[in-house]
């Protein structure tokens, strides 16, 4: 990751360029469909999102945002009565009806959802299990690599004393940012984060979202908000979904900067203006 990305947390979309000077799609999505006990949710989502960049995926309730989340790491295979058609391609490997081994694609696609969802152990075992579970039965190894994921979200210093203390009584903003630790400690390549600060306070909001901007470069990651001050303050690019014929699908994508300062779409320059959704 460049010097840029490092400084680049809260800054204007087109000083943040230098974390994504080229688009090179990392995930490939096209005539993506998605239904409920045949009620259709999404409707052929085509979306490109580039490698190494934050994607913001906003619009309103109801327009499919979280389903197409759930797509990208086979989530939605957990739900009996979901079908999905068409492509998702992850460096170039089709996901969708494929056999594969959903706990790899989930390793390197992780996910962080709306509510914190911390297991009900010690601040220090819910990062150790994840590693015994994946192979790391060198002690002193997993020791590394928990103090230096617990770092790298900011919770090194606040929780270093108290590793066996239990994980449920961190504040909501640590517990979300303990949930994110323990994605990283698998080695991501992509993050999917929905709402992750939309049940938090503002000041715990606002240092999630300091760590979520100080992934670009280093990850690829996709973010549902409907916050658009956030999506404007952290996104590279921006998809904007919308109900048309009572399905969710994307009427416009593009840099966050153009879209948040010239949208194309009517229907986009509405939203963004508060006088839609």
């Amino acid at each position: 990751m460049t010097d840029s990305c490092d400084s680049s947390t809260l800054r204007p979309w087109a000083q943040r360029q230098a974390c994504c000077p080229t688009f090179e799609p990392c995930i490939e999505v096209l005539d993506l469909t998605v239904a409920y006990d045949g009620k259709t949710a999404l409707h052929r989502v085509s979306l490109d999102i580039s490698r190494g960049c934050i994607t913001a995926i906003v619009g309103p309730s109801g327009c499919g945002k979280s389903s197409f989340l759930s797509t990208l790491n086979r989530l939605s295979d957990l739900t009996p009565t979901c079908q999905v058609s068409g492509s998702v391609r992850i460096e170039g490997q089709e996901i969708v009806g494929q056999e594969l081994n959903l706990i790899t694609l989930r390793r390197q696609v992780g996910m962080i959802f709306q509510k914190p969802n911390p297991f009900p152990l010690s601040i220090h075992e819910n990062l150790a299990f994840p590693l015994r579970h994946h192979g790391m039965n060198d002690r002193q190894r997993r020791e590394e690599e928990i103090e230096k994921v617990l770092s790298r979200v900011g919770l090194w210093e606040e929780v270093k004393d108290r590793l066996h203390a239990p994980a449920l009584g961190l504040s909501g903003g640590q517990q979300q940012r303990l949930c994110l630790a323990r994605a990283l400690l698998l080695s991501p390549r992509i993050l999917l984060l929905d709402e992750p600060c939309s049940a938090l306070d503002p000041l715990a909001s606002a240092v999630v979202e300091d760590l979520i901007a100080s992934l670009r470069g280093d990850y690829t990651v996709v973010i549902v908000t409907h916050n658009l001050a956030q999506a404007k303050r952290i996104a590279d690019y921006v998809a904007m979904f919308w109900q048309v014929d009572g399905a969710g699908t994307v009427i416009e994508h593009g840099s966050a900067g153009t879209l948040f300062d010239s949208p194309a779409d009517p229907i986009t320059a509405a939203y963004i203006a508060g006088a839609r959704g």
